[in-house]
């Protein structure tokens, strides 16, 4: 069974970084399709960045060269860097799995193409 968990979220000041963590549990995280997710109250979850199993990534647009998704096969960890935070930023972040394939890379930026999911660790920007 499958199981991410994520952590490293909490109150930052605007122009500041954070580093979120997912911890991935079950199998090797290097056989997934991997992407962080966010969500605010009221509003559709999105995607801030993708990448397939081939390596291929997708940035949300408004990333805007602020966040990078990393690795450590070592330790089954996912993680998220986050510089030059904004208040707009604020939201729930998510990692998130899935071992599917989809032909149009713009599939993965959904939600509905993931299979697995952390808890959500919650991410607030002060200005």
């Amino acid at each position: 069974q499958v199981q991410l968990v994520e952590s490293g979220g909490g109150l930052v000041q605007a122009g500041n970084s954070l580093k979120l963590s997912c911890v991935f549990s079950g199998r090797s995280v290097r056989n997934y399709a991997l992407g962080w997710f966010r969500q605010v109250p009221g509003k559709e979850r999105d995607a801030v960045v993708v990448r397939t199993t081939g390596g291929t990534t997708y940035y949300g647009d408004f990333v805007t060269g602020r966040f990078t998704m990393s690795t450590d096969i070592d330790t089954n960890t996912l993680y998220l860097q986050m510089n030059s935070l904004k208040p707009d930023d604020t939201a729930v972040y998510y990692c998130a799995a899935t071992l599917r394939y989809y032909s149009d890379i713009g599939d993965y930026a959904q939600p509905w193409a993931y299979d697995y999911w952390g808890q959500g660790t919650q991410v607030t920007v002060s200005s």
